[in-house]
């Protein structure tokens, strides 16, 4: 793999593209990547998220929210954004992944 700085970088890139009302998850994220069991690495890059990237539409790959104390800020952005949510308060991933 490449350094984890370049990475990181690579995972910006990819999710500076996920357009409004769509989300991807980490795991999705790592196969772009061609590190199919990075999913970890993707979040740790996510945890330094720089300013201005939808960092809101990257969720678990069965549409839970992460996040520690953000989860319900992401779950208010992806609201605004008209992404649908399972009655168990998941992302509707059919419906919703880029």
């Amino acid at each position: 793999m490449a350094s984890l700085v370049s990475f990181s970088q690579s995972v910006y890139d990819i999710v500076a593209q996920i357009p409004v009302g769509k989300v991807t998850s980490y795991g999705h994220i790592a196969r772009l990547l061609g590190s199919p069991r990075g999913a970890r690495q993707v979040g740790w890059a996510m945890r330094n998220c720089p300013e201005g990237l939808p960092w809101q539409r990257v969720v678990m790959a069965d549409g839970s929210i992460t996040g520690g104390e953000y989860a319900e800020l992401r779950r208010v952005l992806l609201e605004e954004e008209e992404v649908s949510f399972l009655a168990d308060g998941r992302v509707d991933m059919k419906a919703c992944q880029w």
